[in-house]
């Protein structure tokens, strides 16, 4: 592990990477992503783009960024907005390179500002989802430990910011209209220029907290290379992008997965991005066709209740439709396809290897199928020591690419990286043409909607109800959301089980963590079914609950 002279000031994420021996193995076989030693992503993205596409031949500044109510924010613009948040950074709250900055907001123009600028500045950012609660908040501070947090002045209530422990800067509720709010009144003194720090390639840029399959979330640790290399595997091989394409979705820009398509893919071949802090599947659809969305993201759930509702033709002008986040089943990518002419393409990726490494071809016919890896990566199926399985029989799916699998002080670095190759967690087999078919999950993580809902923290949410004993926590199959959480509970002594208090304890998980995560389904039992060690055997729990 032959790490370039860093330019972090601060060395908390060079010394918080992996023993050198837990590393997988890192590949560049395509030449987009050779890259030079010294390089900034966050220059990449805003100021060669801006140098590059940032205007047409008439010098009209091209569009960067478009929310709903019809705003444009161009490139430069967007450059001018990057700066300032660099300058305030740096120059009045004393960031230095390698710093961490945290993010906590909704999809707009000010939080891809605020991402490019703390990139610029040599820090390291790290964004999280908006609607987490306090104590989620202050977990991940305490695991990232950063030296401020940028927050969405809406999302302020709930949150003791005294308790945190770390300096808050309110930013503009509207992403773009709010002129009053504390950063913008501290960034527009600045006017000029702000020169990038001088980054290593492999110095951190991003450390992106997965949902994790325990209550503890992982941190994964990302290059400023790896933040191109998805750009430069998935999108320019798969995607194909033009800078007259405008991406749309609906992933969080906390999700790695919204990350790249909404900021990172359109930002590196100058198309644009339509924010959209929250919609429905229904106003996304009908979003894409107001604004003539070429390329959208978002789960099989939103697919299908697009054609449910009977409005397949909102989706005719899409030129891709990446559908990720959870299984993709055969039935949904027909029933897409019939109603909309859109061929879904389909494709598994992980916050651990940023974005997508194994998907279907532009235009295939691919139902059910997973696809092949992205030039740039390799893929394999392998059994629990190892070794390949034969063609047909399921195992897990093993990667190795240009991006891998770094947790910050974590000991399960040991369970994702076997000899080198990146395990998924995934169950899947080979079929006859090569293709990647999924089955399963092979850990304890329920993807409901294209959320990741680690099993073991909504049971620790349960568990802290005064009427409950235990609990089990597992993913039920749902036709609309793929999966869904589903919670069995043993009461305490004295209590009795009905449907009021089922419901009183699926709120007081809503106000325990992220609501999104709370048991949709919830059964009282007597017992949970346990091994002679005492640990709860939740398969036993998924069979009960598919009966």
């Amino acid at each position: 592990m032959n790490l370039s002279p860093s330019a972090h000031q601060d060395t908390f994420c060079r010394d918080s990477l992996p023993p050198e021996e837990l590393w997988p193995t890192l590949e560049f076989p395509v030449p987009e992503v050779q890259y030079p030693e010294r390089l900034n992503a966050g220059k990449v993205l805003i100021d060669d783009a801006v140098a590059q596409f940032g205007y047409d031949k008439a010098d009209t500044p091209r569009p960067a960024l478009r929310t709903p109510d019809g705003t444009v924010i161009t490139y430069p613009e967007l450059q001018r907005r990057a700066d300032q948040v660099a300058h305030m950074l740096t120059q009045e709250l004393g960031v230095v390179p390698g710093n961490r900055v945290m993010l906590r907001a909704p999809n707009n123009p000010w939080l891809v500002a605020c991402w490019l600028g703390v990139l610029k500045a040599g820090a390291v950012v790290v964004t999280i989802m908006p609607i987490l609660r306090h104590n989620e908040v202050a977990n991940l501070v305490e695991l990232t430990k950063p030296t401020v947090a940028l927050i969405d002045d809406r999302f302020l209530e709930g949150i003791d910011v005294e308790a945190l422990g770390v300096p808050v800067v309110p930013v503009a509720g509207s992403g773009t209209a709010a002129e009053q709010d504390e950063l913008t009144q501290r960034a527009s003194k600045y006017a000029e220029p702000f020169e990038a720090v001088d980054t290593a390639a492999d110095d951190v840029a991003l450390l992106g907290p997965t949902s994790g399959s325990t209550g503890i979330p992982k941190i994964t640790m990302h290059f400023h290379r790896d933040i191109l290399a998805n750009a430069d595997t998935f999108s320019h091989y798969r995607l194909q992008p033009t800078k007259e394409d405008i991406f749309a979705g609906s992933p969080p820009l906390a999700f790695t997965f919204g990350l790249g398509g909404l900021v990172v893919f359109p930002l590196r071949v100058g198309a644009s991005s339509l924010l959209t802090e929250r919609a429905t599947p229904l106003q996304l659809a009908e979003l894409a066709a107001e604004h003539q969305v070429t390329v959208l993201f978002t789960a099989p759930t939103a697919y299908r209740a697009i054609v449910k509702e009977g409005r397949g033709e909102l989706l005719h002008g899409l030129r891709v439709g990446v559908s990720a986040g959870e299984h993709l089943p055969a039935t949904t990518w027909q029933e897409v396809y019939e109603a909309t002419g859109v061929k879904l393409l389909n494709g598994i990726g992980a916050t651990e290897l940023l974005h997508v490494f194994v998907s279907t071809d532009l235009g295939a016919d691919s139902p059910g199928k997973t696809g092949k890896p992205v030039p740039g990566y390799r893929a394999r199926i392998i059994d629990e020591d190892g070794n390949d399985v034969p063609q047909g029989e399921t195992g897990r799916l093993a990667v190795i690419g240009p991006t891998g699998c770094r947790y910050l002080n974590d000991v399960r670095q040991k369970k994702y990286v076997f000899d080198g190759w990146n395990i998924t967690g995934d169950t899947f087999y080979q079929d006859t043409d090569g293709d990647f078919v999924y089955k399963a999950r092979s850990d304890s993580m329920i993807i409901s909607s294209g959320y990741n809902i680690g099993a073991p923290e909504v049971e620790e949410a349960i568990n802290t109800h005064p009427a409950v004993w235990e609990s089990g926590v597992v993913g039920k199959p749902d036709s609309e959301r793929g999966n869904i959480v589903c919670a069995f509970v043993v009461l305490r002594e004295g209590e009795t089980p009905s449907d009021e208090l089922k419901k009183v304890i699926q709120d007081h998980v809503k106000a325990t963590i992220a609501p999104y995560k709370y048991p949709r389904e919830v059964h009282f039992i007597e017992a949970l079914p346990k091994n002679p060690s005492g640990k709860t055997q939740h398969f036993l729990l998924r069979d009960l609950a598919a009966a």
